[in-house]
């Protein structure tokens, strides 16, 4: 049986090609597949942003703010 597709928006980003390398070599390595890589890593990224900016801040309060 198929799994549940995530809500998910399709997003188009330019790497330097370096750092895509270096996703791709992680992505290998790790048995990850980019999309989980990148979007792990992102999470990580905003949440550790929003802890500096005084408090954790989870993905439900953010919505809240961007989608009312």
């Amino acid at each position: 049986m198929a799994r549940a597709k995530k809500d998910n928006v399709p997003v188009s980003v330019r790497l330097e090609k370096g750092i895509f390398e270096k996703l791709s070599k992680f992505c290998e390595d790790s048995g990850q597949p980019k999309t989980v890589a990148v979007e792990r890593a992102l999470e990580m990224y905003i949440d550790d942003y929003y802890e500096k900016m005084g408090g954790i801040v989870n993905n439900k309060d953010i919505n809240n703010n961007i989608y009312g």
